[in-house]
């Protein structure tokens, strides 16, 4: 990842321009399991392969919806694109989330990233919004749009102490 270069204020100005694009990542099988079992969330269309290619109307096992909408967090950062000075982000919120085509265990997905918006909120603070699309490799229709959210922090310089 490159060292940003970037002013808050010249990040700003970015509105309305690609911030960039993830590298694939595999969401297989183990890695829907694993998910399953962290949320609970074990429904069959999910984690029983026998099962999905007989009933499923994909033929094969799919991500979670949330498992998804989870790795624009993930991938987010892989993209790079932030202002330097930054001292912390966090995730502040998810709005306008659709999920549009199921991940078949087995595919590969990333993310694209477009900023909305770096709004001023309080000194130091800033709200990022930024509309990501979550691509399925060799499909058409993403898996997920939405409109995410980041809260930065920016790192103050220190006073020296006097004494």
């Amino acid at each position: 990842m490159d060292k940003p270069t970037l002013t808050f204020e010249e990040f700003k100005a970015l509105a309305g321009q690609e911030l960039g694009v993830s590298d694939w990542l595999l969401v297989d099988q183990e890695r829907i399991d694993r998910f399953a079992e962290c949320t609970g969330d074990r429904q069959w269309i999910h984690t029983d392969v026998e099962r999905t290619r007989r009933e499923s109307p994909f033929r094969q096992p799919i991500a979670h919806g949330y498992l998804t909408l989870s790795l624009v967090a993930a991938l987010t950062p892989e993209i790079g694109m932030r202002p330097m000075n930054l001292q912390a982000a966090f995730n502040y919120g998810v709005e306008n989330v659709r999920f549009l085509a199921p991940v078949r265990a087995g595919s590969r997905v990333r993310l694209r990233l477009t900023l909305i918006s770096l709004e001023d909120s309080g000194p130091g603070k800033y709200l990022m919004r930024a509309h990501s699309i979550m691509e399925i490799e060799g499909e058409e229709q993403p898996a997920l749009t939405a409109e995410t959210l980041i809260m930065f922090f920016e790192r103050r310089a220190r006073r020296e102490s006097p004494c």
